[in-house]
């Protein structure tokens, strides 16, 4: 069994690598972190499951750089940093291993964690995430079958609402919106070697419609050993996050697997 520091539940901010790092912890048990997709934060993604998760768990969700309540600063965006504050946030609270549920952004973070840090992955979950990013027309927003798979205007309406409510600069939405979406823009994705590579038990979930092709999801399915693959019917690139009644069970029953390993 993982050892889990009794923590003090609600928010609070930690001095993670230049930042004062928004985190929350709900419930207690085996630790769960939980990472949301860019312009979102911690309540937009993961509000509705929180509840459930941490009737079981020690859920433990972030604000990454520049998101929610945490300040962007005039360090750069990259992958390699967000994915060393969610270690270093784990190595603050005494966490040495726990499992990871990434959601789009929060997914491609989890996902490089789980290669640069195995020693403190347990499971793996990857949601609406792509091992090739921008080698489909379907990511392109040119084509008419993206305009249902990208975020609606009510989406972006919420994200800048939200970041006008609780970020400490809210004047700065716009200016970190180009800034996250260029970081996005230059992943380069993983090879099928690295994705081999991979030893945490492993869940991903896509949408039919999402940004990320279901024969990519499948791809990624066969090269990750022993993952396990759930495609949600009906349900676009933000639908997934918004769909609790569908992911919570594929998710409880995951995690459950790895509660009865101990």
């Amino acid at each position: 069994m993982v050892p889990v520091r009794e923590l003090q539940p609600g928010g609070a901010y930690a001095a993670i690598n230049g930042l004062q790092v928004y985190f929350e912890v709900h419930g207690t048990g085996r630790p769960l972190v939980v990472l949301h997709g860019g312009l979102l934060t911690i309540e937009l993604a993961f509000g509705p499951m929180l509840p459930v998760l941490s009737q079981h768990h020690q859920v433990i969700g972030m604000d990454m750089q520049g998101h929610g309540r945490t300040a962007d600063t005039d360090r750069p965006m990259r992958l390699e940093y967000l994915v060393d504050d969610v270690a270093t946030l784990l190595e603050h609270l005494d966490i040495s291993r726990a499992d990871i549920f990434g959601f789009s952004l929060g997914g491609v973070v989890a996902l490089e964690l789980a290669l640069r840090r195995p020693d403190v992955v347990g499971h793996l979950i990857i949601a609406s995430v792509d091992h090739r990013p921008g080698h489909d027309e379907a990511n392109q927003p040119s084509t008419p079958e993206t305009a249902k798979r990208v975020p609606t205007t009510a989406d972006f309406r919420s994200m800048r609402d939200t970041y006008a409510r609780i970020a400490p600069d809210p004047g700065h939405f716009e200016a970190f919106a180009t800034k996250a979406h260029a970081m996005v823009n230059s992943l380069q994705g993983w090879t099928d070697e690295e994705l081999r590579s991979i030893s945490a038990p492993t869940l991903l979930i896509v949408g039919d419609t999402d940004f990320v092709p279901v024969s990519r999801a499948a791809t990624m399915h066969g090269l990750i050993p022993g993952a396990q693959l759930a495609v949600l019917p009906d349900t676009t690139h933000m639908g997934v996050i918004q769909s609790p009644d569908q992911v919570l069970p594929l998710v409880q029953r995951f995690l459950g697997s790895a509660a009865s390993a101990g």
